[in-house]
């Protein structure tokens, strides 16, 4: 990030899918006085005709000029075109893993047979990137309309997991800028505590009791698997 983002707050943010996941992640960014760009599955202008009508405001580009480009960069495609983007253009950049493995949609999907591994294998594939998992659980539908600002006592929590500290903190300050309380759950590993299927995804929690439910995760987990930490 750049000298001046880092004093405003602001960020670039790049997002790779303007489907309804994606375009509200960009909305509410655009909304926190962040610079947005998207990218899409259709033609350059068909994705830049769209996105006149339902991002205003929002720029257009390929992915790999908004991964050259942005300071955090948004995956927000189905996990079975995940394999169709090039790794290279990833490296050294923070990417927001938002991605689920919905079987019944998706089919099989090479590599993401467990649904709790997911952001280990993009990790894995992205190679030099720096991945954190986040607004995985949370509706397309429900981040507009629980967007909240800080102290709102109806401010919702969003988890984060990620390996690399420095990453996970750019993007919790960004979570906490959009209109959620960011809290962090630990490694790419942990982040099997908000996949699909547990009470976290399929929940609504403030900070305290996101932190409580991540502890109880995690403290099930070490002991069925005392090797885990």
């Amino acid at each position: 990030m750049s000298d001046e983002m880092l004093q405003t707050g602001a960020v670039r943010l790049g997002v790779i899918g303007n489907g309804r996941v994606g375009s509200a992640i960009a909305r509410l960014a655009l909304h926190a006085g962040h610079q947005v760009q998207v990218s899409g599955s259709g033609t350059p202008d068909d994705v830049a005709l769209v996105a006149r009508f339902t991002l205003p405001g929002v720029g257009v580009a390929d992915a790999a000029q908004i991964a050259a480009w942005a300071d955090l960069v948004v995956i927000a495609i189905a996990l079975k075109r995940f394999a169709t983007l090039d790794p290279e253009i990833f490296d050294g950049r923070i990417v927001i893993d938002v991605m689920n493995y919905w079987a019944p949609l998706d089919g099989y999907v090479a590599g993401f047979s467990d649904p709790e591994s997911t952001s280990e294998v993009v990790q894995e594939r992205l190679g030099r990137a720096r991945v954190v998992r986040t607004l995985n659980h949370i509706g397309y539908h429900e981040l507009e309309a629980d967007s909240r600002p800080p102290g709102d006592p109806e401010r919702r929590a969003v988890a984060l997991a990620g390996n690399d500290e420095a990453a996970v903190a750019a993007v919790a300050k960004f979570v906490d800028s959009i209109g959620f309380d960011p809290v962090v759950a630990g490694d790419l590993r942990s982040a099997a505590a908000f996949a699909p299927g547990t009470p976290i995804f399929d929940g609504w929690y403030d900070a305290g009791d996101m932190a409580d439910e991540l502890q109880l995760f995690a403290n099930r987990t070490r002991q069925e698997d005392p090797a885990w930490s």
